[in-house]
């Protein structure tokens, strides 16, 4: 399995997935620790998160494969949501929440 069909068999398997430096419980830098913060307060239960830095490949990738530079990367249901500044307006709006709660109402 090539690895962007690795990256989209997570997309694929998982309603939420973040593409983050470092884990949801120990994150690595202070975008992935607000976006992981950010989609709690949202009330996501079904977090998936993919921690670049174990992943060479993914991280390599992973940019090509979303045409998104930066880490952070945020699907939910498969589609680019975006990196931690889009995250942080979703939730501010409260877009985020509403979802969220879709996924996990359905």
């Amino acid at each position: 399995m090539s690895v962007l069909e690795r990256i989209q068999a997570e997309v694929d398997s998982h309603p939420v997935v973040l593409f983050m430096k470092g884990t949801a419980q120990f994150p690595m830098c202070g975008f992935s620790s607000r976006a992981v913060q950010a989609l709690r307060e949202a009330g996501a239960t079904q977090l998936h998160t993919v921690n670049v830095l174990e992943e060479p490949e993914i991280r390599a990738n992973l940019p090509r494969f979303s045409n998104w530079p930066t880490f952070p990367q945020l699907f939910i249901n498969g589609e680019l949501i975006g990196g931690c500044d889009i995250t942080l307006e979703l939730a501010d709006s409260g877009e985020l929440a509403r979802m969220v709660s879709e996924i996990q109402n359905s």
